[in-house]
């Protein structure tokens, strides 16, 4: 039980609604750093749920059979790629560049965690969430390779 208690925990955790309102409150009542930090985060949330949108609507893969997560299920049939695991993939990215160091450990942890939870609970294949991920990553390494003056 404790161990779909967590999964259950994991899967939702990813949640853009979440990510959003908990970003808000960083950007509202954080210094100028953690201000900065929120809205990078937030620009590549949001730019990365409309580049899986595309994707999804492209290959309109069906979800997996199961019963949970109904919301999932009704909302966004298609499972490919994963957007819960694109968007573990972009925090991971761009906490690589943004820092600090403890918040980079947190989701280097954290974010395979959100992303496996997806398969354990029956919402998406193994290579929507390894796409996914995969991509979320590559927006987010990028991005933040940008925002250093990389380009």
């Amino acid at each position: 039980m404790y161990l779909r208690t967590s999964a259950i925990f994991f899967a939702h955790s990813g949640d853009s609604w979440f990510w959003l309102i908990a970003l808000a409150i960083v950007w509202w009542l954080g210094t100028p750093e953690w201000k900065y930090r929120a809205a990078v985060i937030t620009t590549g949330i949001v730019f990365t749920a409309l580049v899986v949108q595309v994707l999804k609507l492209t290959f309109r893969r069906q979800r997996p059979e199961g019963d949970w997560g109904k919301i999932y299920r009704k909302t966004d049939p298609h499972s490919f790629p994963s957007g819960h695991a694109a968007r573990a993939g972009l925090v991971l990215g761009l906490g690589l560049w943004l820092g600090p160091s403890w918040l980079t450990l947190t989701l280097i942890f954290y974010s395979p965690l959100m992303a496996l939870a997806r398969i354990v609970m029956g919402v998406h294949y193994l290579s929507d969430v390894a796409a996914g991920y995969m991509l979320g990553l590559l927006i987010g390494v990028v991005g933040g390779w940008v925002l250093s003056g990389g380009i």
